[in-house]
């Protein structure tokens, strides 16, 4: 049971500015830090790999910054790290880093499932793991929250839903991405942190995953024309009244005039 699970190094989001005159963002200058939700991905993969046995590869994209982020997957039990990095793919949207990751995952070979955060805290966007399976054609099991049950064939997955939650089941190899909700990540321990400095990182760059600059990188379909900062949010209003009673009728016809109730 050979599983892949997909990690990336972001920024610390609150050390992150927007330059509204520029319409830019600027970055931390630090290394960042590992995608929480990738955390999860990971400790479900190495639970996977507890049950049902084979190896866990932790797979990331982008610069020399994400050696860090591959170093920390190793520490609490990863155990191959690859880096997919080359100046062409700077600028790729999530559909190009789709198709990056495809391209990466199908030179890895003999894959049986692929494991993602739900999304990642800096774009927010949720796209790439979609996007992945398409590119690899296989089935995709979104925002899972528990594993059910598993084979190197065929799994069943409980995916959250707005009413509560679906048993799916699906053959694979599979792409799956994942909640908070599915488990608790382990800590590294001291011998781990030890193997993790010690463990080579493989470094895939374009030619080696036979990826072309024409639909990655600056070619990608998308592109940012300009970023800002949300809006802040309105003050709210103080209702008062001399009793609790009073209050709350003030606040159901505050509702009423405003039609949210």
């Amino acid at each position: 049971m050979n599983t892949v699970v997909l990690i990336k190094q972001v920024p610390e989001i609150e050390l992150v500015r927007v330059d509204e005159a520029a319409g830019s963002v600027t970055l931390p200058s630090g290394p960042g830090i590992v995608n929480p939700f990738d955390e999860y991905a990971i400790e479900e993969a190495l639970k996977i790999r507890e049950s049902n046995g084979g190896k866990v590869i932790a797979l990331t994209l982008g610069s020399d910054r994400g050696v860090s982020a591959l170093r920390q997957a190793l520490s609490v039990g990863v155990d191959e790290a690859i880096l997919v990095t080359d100046e062409t793919f700077v600028g790729s949207d999530q559909m190009a880093t789709a198709k990056i990751l495809a391209a990466a995952i199908n030179k890895i070979g003999e894959v049986n499932l692929v494991l993602a955060g739900k999304q990642a805290i800096d774009d927010d966007a949720a796209v790439v793991p979609a996007a992945l399976a398409a590119n690899l054609d296989w089935p995709q099991v979104l925002f899972v929250r528990k594993t059910e049950s598993i084979s190197d064939s065929e799994a069943i997955f409980q995916r959250v839903t707005e009413d509560g939650y679906d048993s799916v089941a699906t053959a694979l190899p599979a792409v799956v991405s994942v909640v908070k909700e599915i488990n608790e990540p382990r800590l590294p321990s001291l011998k781990g942190k030890m193997k993790a400095k010690k463990t080579k990182i493989e470094t895939w760059a374009a030619s080696d995953i036979g990826i072309s600059a024409a639909t990655v990188g600056a070619n990608s379909p998308t592109k940012t024309l300009k970023a800002a900062a949300p809006p802040p949010r309105q003050q709210g209003e103080l209702i008062e009244g001399e009793t609790p009673d009073e209050i709350a009728a003030k606040l159901v016809q505050k509702l009423r005039d405003d039609q949210a109730i």
